[in-house]
This record gives structure tokens, C-alpha cells and sequence, in this order.
């Protein structure tokens, strides 16, 4: 057998792998991405352990390692994925790059906000519910006195 046919496979699995993962938007289309890379490199192996004549026949245990590994890192990249879809209602990768968490439904953020706070925190930020309730709680909480009492 020549080893040139499994490798030119092997690399345009590879190939098609990396395009996945630079191209695609979505998580899991990813995450299959990363998996036909890994299948190009066990391939690989397969191919240079029978070429070589190992007899330990290391290329074909580096495999089974491989994917053990694979099937991990799957199991856990589908709950990070099922964990982000419940927080965030989307597996669209360009929507998770903000490291903020998203404000929830029916509160919005408006340009006043308090002296001394930062709107790119959660929770410092003055906000309004959308009823147009002026009276409405922000989210930083309730307003701090002096710290004096006032007799009566």
C-alpha cells in the first residue's frame, strides 16, 4: 500500500477541519470542525504505524488515546454549548465574545447612570424597566444614606 493516498486524504480531512473552524459561526459546527481534525491525525497515525511495520504498534495505541480524548473533549464541549444556549439563547460564536452577562429581559441599560460607577460592570449601571416606570428599581440597588441617623 502507498502511503501517499491515506496522506493526501488525511490532509484534506485536516483541510476541511481548520476551514470549518475559521469559517462557521456556530459552536457545534465547530466542535465537528476540531473532531475531523482529530479524525486526519488518527488517520495519519493508522497509516505510519502500518508503513512502519512498528511492531508495539504505537501509532494504533496513540489512536485509541486520541480518541478517548475526543469523546471528553465532546462530552464536556457539549455542556459548555447547552450551558451557554440556557444563559444566552444562542450558540452564534460572534454573540459570545462579550464576557459580560446578558441583561435580562424586560431591563435596559440607560446613559444615566450613577457618579462613580462603570456601565460595562453588571449590576453599577442605573436601569429602568421598559414600562417607562421612572420609580422602578435600579440595578445597583437602593440608594445609600450618609451613614447618619436623623432623629425625629
Amino acid at each position: 500500500m502507498h502511503v501517499v493516498y491515506p496522506a493526501i486524504v488525511s490532509a484534506l480531512l485536516f483541510s476541511i477541519g481548520v476551514y470549518g473552524v475559521l469559517a462557521r459561526r456556530n459552536t457545534i459546527l465547530v466542535l465537528m470542525s476540531v473532531e475531523l481534525m482529530l479524525n486526519a491525525v488518527n488517520l495519519n497515525l493508522v497509516v505510519f504505524d502500518v508503513w512502519l511495520r512498528d511492531r508495539l504498534h504505537g501509532g494504533q495505541v496513540l489512536t485509541l488515546f486520541v480518541i478517548v480524548i475526543a469523546a471528553a473533549e465532546i462530552g464536556l464541549g457539549l455542556a459548555i454549548v447547552l450551558a451557554l444556549y440556557r444563559n444566552r439563547q444562542t450558540v452564534d460564536l460572534d454573540h459570545l465574545r462579550a464576557l459580560a452577562e446578558p441583561s435580562p429581559p424586560g431591563v435596559t441599560a440607560t446613559s444615566d447612570a450613577i457618579p462613580g460607577t462603570d456601565p460595562a460592570i453588571p449590576g453599577t449601571a442605573l436601569t429602568h424597566a421598559t414600562s417607562g416606570d421612572e420609580t422602578a428599581p435600579s440595578a445597583a440597588g437602593p440608594e445609600r444614606t450618609s451613614g447618619r441617623r436623623e432623629d425625629s
